[in-house]
């Protein structure tokens, strides 16, 4: 349905909506016609209406939809999901105010859901909100936001990769305001989208099986929406059916996700550079993910020696992750350092507690962090935009507007907004 980039709007018409009561219809029709929509698209019968009608004729740009008398509004919403033709932006409405029920419903596309009984201020807000998602130019976003891709590599299997790659790609969303996409290439094993507590769907099992079916749209379905700047592309294939694959739809996604978001993190499983090198030729940075331990320090070194003769363009950040306070370390920063010939750049101290209440939660640990642990998560922001723009200062010609950028999250970082006690 909706997306967080431009929506392919073609000829549909620009507005239907189905509702239930004649209030809400008496006050959808003039708001309409503000927008030089027909009143005539505003249809009784709710969301069970809209499913019967949209799997026989096209689906327009803006749909609004009651659920007032859907029974299961989360199962309605994905057969409605079944008859939309992607681009399509859907607005909700209900009496039910339950902040799961809003967070499942924008998990599974809706744009927004208002809450009846709602006034036509909100509806007017909404309308055009909408309007700009469809209609909106991405050319002076990428003027001042040239797309940036991460790499996240976990030198062995534990040491906390994809917590910090979710972290990131959240970060680079929320805080940078960056349309934002998380491609988790474990395919069996993958926790992208459980640590977002969201389905992961089979979008990139299909991408994989399919690679002739990736493009724009197949994007814009497959990817599963977060939040207004983050949407992932996760799996959990079945373990007893090996994806076989030579890596066409990995470069083909990568191609895509550029296109169409800002910023792209890639969870990238240390197996995959072996098998799949080029993933990281076209990555700005990558982040390489390590623990105090000795076998992590000989795979540490390993993998930066294979980066350094496979990708040499792309910057390096060396992240230690999990190391404990005042407790005895199997090897000193220092000894790790001098091991891989090259300083730490960011250390995660271990906080058990913040990484339980994360999963717990289901959020990121850089959006249930505060105080001192919220301060390697904003570096490490920080150090992938400035790493970007460096890489564009280098080239032919530096992207607009990049500093000032890397700046402004760096302001946005330090002065946090306070919360409401």
């Amino acid at each position: 349905m909706n997306a967080p980039f431009q929506a392919r709007a073609g000829l549909r018409d620009p507005f239907t909506a189905f509702v239930c009561d004649d209030a809400t219809a008496d006050m959808l029709r003039p708001v309409a016609v503000e927008h030089g929509w027909s009143p005539e698209k505003v249809n009784k019968g709710g969301l069970r209406n809209a499913v019967q009608s949209l799997s026989i004729s096209a689906s327009p740009n803006i749909l609004f939809v009651d659920m007032s008398e859907s029974a299961d509004p989360l199962n309605d919403i994905n057969a409605l999901a079944e008859v939309c033709e992607p681009g399509t932006i859907v607005i909700a409405t209900g009496q039910v105010n339950d902040v799961r029920l809003y967070r499942d419903l924008v998990a599974s596309g809706i744009h927004d859901y208002l809450l009846k009984p709602f006034t036509v201020e909100q509806l007017r807000d909404t309308f055009a909100h909408a309007q700009m998602v469809i209609s909106g130019p991405r050319g002076e976003a990428q003027a001042d936001k040239p797309h940036v891709m991460t790499a996240v590599v976990g030198v062995r299997g534990g040491v906390g990769a994809s917590t910090i790659a979710t972290s990131l790609a959240w970060l680079l969303g929320e805080r940078a305001h960056r349309s934002t996409a998380l491609l988790d290439l474990d395919i069996h094993f993958g926790t992208g989208a459980l640590a977002l507590d969201l389905e992961p769907g089979r979008g990139l099992t299909d991408a994989i099986e399919n690679p002739s079916r990736i493009d724009g749209l197949f994007i814009e379905r497959a990817m599963v929406r977060a939040n207004e700047r983050l949407s992932v592309l996760s799996a959990e294939a079945p373990i007893h059916q090996p994806l076989v694959t030579d890596g066409t739809a990995f470069f083909q996604l990568q191609e895509e996700m550029r296109n169409a978001f800002e910023s792209t993190v890639i969870d990238l499983p240390r197996h995959m550079l072996i098998q799949y090198p080029h993933m990281v030729h076209d990555a700005h940075v990558a982040v390489v993910v390590s623990e105090l331990t000795l076998a992590a320090t000989r795979d540490t070194i390993r993998i930066l020696a294979w980066l350094k003769s496979n990708a040499p363009q792309t910057k390096v950040i060396v992240v230690a992750n999990g190391v404990p306070s005042g407790g005895a370390l199997e090897i000193s920063r220092k000894d790790f350092e001098q091991s891989i010939e090259r300083p730490v750049d960011i250390v995660f101290p271990h906080d058990g507690k913040l990484a339980a209440q994360s999963a717990k939660l289901g959020k990121p640990m850089a959006e249930v962090a505060s105080g001192k642990m919220s301060a390697p998560f904003n570096t490490l922001a920080g150090m992938v935009l400035s790493h970007a723009t460096e890489e564009g200062a280098n080239g032919d010609a530096k992207p607009v507007g990049a500093r000032s950028l890397v700046d402004n999250l760096k302001s946005m970082l330090a002065k946090p907004k306070a919360k409401a006690a």
